[in-house]
């Protein structure tokens, strides 16, 4: 059932992950100087689904009790719609800047329960666990790829055949296994799944690598390795966005980690960990809810730059009102996506109803290109602003009645104006905002291959045809092969 924001702090309390920071055990991350605003955050987006305001957006009845609508099985486009409803809701909360809330991994786990079958003798175990989510309401994150040690070389022919998670060996009880992931965000969740993200390519010993599982965060001999932080203080007038909203990404290490039979659901079948994603639905919906995410941090990205321009006097320039009207191109065409993927939704032959393919597609293909122009143009509208940035103590401190004086604004006093660019700087230019950009480049993966895989999977033959046909030709024309002298 739907929990609070208490019942979340007191299980991350009493089952801490196996997290490690700058070489030290972190035993409590709800008190943790880099963890707590994390902890937090997450507290009170579940707090929200209590909240009278937003109970019947971010939750769903079903035989008495309230569960998240993250999981609402998704069998028509209404369903649909109500699902992006809440996520819309969770991701206005951050400003669109937290890529691991709960509702991200929930759309996968509704997929996969809803396609049950396609894991064959392992759908029970999916089912089971799916339910075993909703019932407690669990956070999750998953972990990704391969560590980068030679990337011009397969899984097997690493230094180590398990520098990559691989099976070591089966037992009466479960499996063992070994290695490493990059790269999971957000490790104070309850539990973590482990899915492939990446092709298998078929080869000696390969099936070992064909697993697909989920265990808690806290199982022994698993180990989340944390980045340095992204939040330098507590101040959220400082850090209005790190001291928040610090998700942080680790290196995830398996040291002989059990994982008992009830919690598999692929083992050493290739072709059902290279399918599972778009077999089941899962690509379209965990992308559905990224979509309706960006489409929140776009929105958030169109007041900031139209308060920065209002609050400084510039917005009445002509190259100005040309940038921000730039952004709100992009959010209009990220909106389009949004729209067309419920709307133009098709079953699957499970049952599941999918957001489209080629609208997903195209939000996915085109936001990572744009998301470094966004910031650019902060940076060109926001311009010295971006870098005379007291504290709030200085504020507080002597020189204070100087800043009052020096650095209000058009429309502000100093105080609220140095907060806003305070935000427009942890968005686009500090540890965390440099973080997004990154993140934003490379989340759905290679860049090129995302193209690649578009290229070959498009649906292309309607507008050749089309061409063809305004040309007058029956047919394709054979090229004839013409000798030279």
């Amino acid at each position: 059932m739907a929990r609070t924001g208490k019942q979340y702090l007191e299980a991350l309390q009493q089952n801490p992950p196996n997290l490690w920071y700058k070489g030290e055990k972190v035993e409590d991350p709800t008190s943790h100087p880099v963890f707590k605003g994390i902890t937090h955050t997450l507290a009170r987006l579940y707090d929200m689904q209590h909240d009278p305001k937003y109970r019947d957006i971010l939750t769903y009845e079903e035989n008495g009790k309230r569960y998240a609508m993250s999981l609402l099985p998704a069998r028509t486009k209404e369903d649909l719609a109500r699902r992006s409803a809440a996520y819309k809701l969770w991701a206005d909360a951050n400003l669109g800047m937290m890529g691991r809330c709960p509702d991200y991994l929930n759309a996968v786990l509704m997929a996969y329960e809803s396609s049950a079958e396609f894991f064959g003798e392992f759908a029970d175990n999916v089912c089971n666990y799916v339910k075993y989510v909703r019932e407690n309401d669990l956070s999750t994150t998953h972990c990704l790829t391969n560590p980068q040690v030679n990337r011009a070389k397969s899984a097997s022919e690493q230094p180590d055949p398990y520098i990559p998670v691989g099976v070591v060996r089966q037992t009466e009880d479960g499996i063992v296994v070994r290695g490493a992931r990059m790269l999971s965000t957000l490790p104070t969740a309850d539990e973590l799944l482990v899915f492939p993200s990446t092709l298998l390519k078929e080869g000696p010993g390969a099936d070992k690598y064909a697993v697909a599982f989920a265990i808690p965060t806290n199982t022994p001999g698993l180990h989340f390795i944390s980045r340095e932080s992204m939040s330098i203080g507590d101040s959220e007038y400082d850090y209005p966005l790190g001291s928040r909203l610090e998700e942080m990404d680790c290196l995830t290490v398996f040291d002989e980690v059990f994982v008992p039979w009830e919690r598999i659901f692929i083992l050493g079948d290739l072709e059902k960990c290279n399918q599972a994603y778009a077999q089941t639905g899962a690509l379209m919906h965990m992308a559905h809810q990224v979509v309706v995410l960006k489409n929140a941090k776009t929105e958030a990205f169109v007041g900031l730059v139209s308060l920065i321009g209002e609050t400084i006097g510039a917005d009445t320039f002509p190259h100005v009102q040309e940038k921000i009207a730039e952004v709100i191109v992009y959010l209009e065409a990220m909106k389009g996506f949004w729209v067309r993927a419920e709307i133009d939704a098709k079953p699957n032959k499970y049952g599941v109803m999918c957001p489209d393919r080629g609208a997903i597609d195209g939000a996915r293909n085109l936001f990572p290109r744009l998301y470094p122009r966004i910031a650019e143009i902060v940076h060109q509208v926001g311009a010295s602003g971006m870098i005379t940035l007291p504290s709030e103590a200085d504020f507080e401190s002597p020189v204070g009645p100087y800043l009052e004086k020096y650095l209000q604004s058009a429309t502000l006093p100093a105080r609220e104006r140095v907060q806003l660019f305070r935000l427009a700087w942890d968005m686009t230019t500090s540890g965390f905002g440099a973080r997004q950009t990154l993140y934003e480049r490379f989340f759905f993966g290679d860049p090129v291959r995302m193209y690649q895989t578009l290229f070959s999977a498009y649906d292309k033959e309607p507008f050749k045809r089309r061409i063809r046909e305004f040309l007058g030709w029956s047919e394709q024309p054979k090229a004839e092969v013409v000798a030279g002298d």
